[in-house]
């Protein structure tokens, strides 16, 4: 049985299981643990890491855990209901659920696997923010709750965190940690969530957004800087010209994507006045048809990329690194650099306002393949070198596991693959996603 996901990568399972209950995941874990054979979870495939591409053994499905219960600031959903419909859901309630990667069609279980975040973390964070309590199911078939303030009841070596606001590679251990915190990002190899409880905030008040264009990439980039404290803005997001070329746009040399709460309409045409923004060719909404008609365009963006690659034939190559805000305009200029040096079609899109743009590269034949997987990992290193990430919100899965040796020492590196081995012995779940699979004894 062939599984994949959305970056093209693709693999074996030896069966599927679709369980309905806890119990019954429960008893696959048991049965998989004792004889060794991996487990790989499925979400909804809209991953780009391979981390819910299994490797031979058992898919598990968690489609038909749907539950979904709103309640006064919170919601509890299973594993298995899509991030659209638990935002919908809390929107009919008058409420929000405020993270929201690309994929809106992600299963809420992969949101938790990978601390999803999106364009609103600039102001409201990551999934793990946003998760109160989770429902776990363990290797040896041990079935747990958690809530928030949970400490983990066990000990840790603590691991280094890199000072950029977003970070998703590995396992942020330290001691007396949340067992929320665990889980939340261990893509799949620690536990199976089966339900989580989510905080929902209330609806929020007038928005205003804007797709904003410059006439370069420094004045976009100057921009970036003189508002990135503005108050209440939850989203400030970057599209280079070869993006806007891509999705059929207007031929600007680059362009942002912001939206504030509570806005302040008088204060941004004085904003666009003093960054040198092409005021008059840009585009501003306050309504919900507005919004979606931004949302569409900037989401336009990493579907193109994924189809383009797909008819290329090759794998989609997407940088995930995030740096400290203030070396942000440095590692643009790092990717501006090797992209001097590829000859292929690539693009700079995402999350600006977090030290967190997105490089893709689709190349064409064998020669720019190879010279991209060469930027790729020395992009890498640099963002290690300016105190970042080398992945900020994808996780790393099956594609990038090495990439983590990058980051952390093998005492560090080792401190993880305890805690691991801790919970899932025969190392069956996830097998793959962040380290190497162990050795056949």
């Amino acid at each position: 049985m062939t599984i994949e996901d959305a970056s093209g990568y693709s693999g074996e399972a030896d069966r599927r299981e679709t369980p309905t209950t806890a119990d019954d995941v429960a008893a696959i874990l048991r049965e998989a643990s004792s004889n060794g054979t991996p487990v790989t979870i499925l979400g909804a495939g809209s991953g780009v890491t391979g981390g819910g591409v299994p490797d031979g053994g058992i898919a598990l499905s968690m489609e038909k855990f749907r539950r979904l219960e709103i309640g006064d600031g919170t919601a509890r959903a299973g594993a298995g209901l899509l991030l659209y419909e638990l935002q919908n859901a809390a929107r009919a309630a008058g409420q929000f659920y405020a993270p929201d990667p690309t994929h809106n069609a992600a299963a809420l279980g992969g949101t938790i696997a990978n601390n999803a975040s999106g364009s609103r973390s600039f102001m409201y964070g990551s999934t793990r923010r946003h998760v109160l309590a989770m429902q776990v199911a363990f290797a040896d078939g041990s079935v747990r709750e958690f809530r928030r303030g949970d400490a983990i009841d066990f000990d840790v070596r603590a691991v280094r965190q890199p000072a950029t606001k977003k970070h998703q590679a590995g396992y942020p251990l330290k001691p007396g940690m949340d067992w929320i915190d665990l889980i939340c990002g261990s893509e799949g190899t620690l536990g199976v969530v089966i339900e989580a409880t989510f905080k929902l905030l209330p609806a929020p008040g007038p928005l205003l957004t804007g797709v904003v264009f410059f006439p370069s990439e420094d004045k976009a980039l100057d921009a970036v800087d003189a508002w990135r404290g503005v108050k209440r803005l939850r989203m400030l997001e970057y599209v280079d010209a070869n993006s806007l070329k891509l999705i059929g746009g207007p031929a600007y040399g680059a362009g942002l994507l912001i939206e504030q709460e509570d806005p302040d309409e008088e204060a941004w045409i004085e904003r666009l006045e003093q960054t040198g923004a092409l005021a008059d060719e840009s585009w501003f909404g306050t309504t919900d048809a507005d919004r979606e008609r931004f949302r569409k365009f900037r989401h336009a963006l990493p579907e193109k990329v994924n189809d383009t690659v797909r008819k290329r034939g090759s794998l989609k190559m997407g940088t995930d690194y995030a740096v400290p805000i203030e070396r942000n305009r440095e590692m643009i200029g790092l990717y501006r650099k090797g992209l001097a040096e590829f000859t292929g079609d690539a693009v700079i899109y995402g999350h600006i306002g977090d030290g967190h743009p997105h490089v893709n590269l689709m190349p064409t034949g064998e020669t720019e393949r190879n010279k991209a997987w060469e930027l790729m990992h020395t992009w890498a290193h640099q963002a290690v070198e300016l105190g970042g990430t080398v992945g900020a919100e994808h996780g790393l899965g099956k594609r990038k596991r090495h990439l983590l040796e990058m980051m952390y020492s093998k005492e560090e590196l080792d401190a993880m693959k305890q805690v691991k081995q801790r919970f899932d012995p025969a190392w069956i779940l996830g097998r793959g996603n962040l380290f190497d699979p162990p050795m056949p004894s």
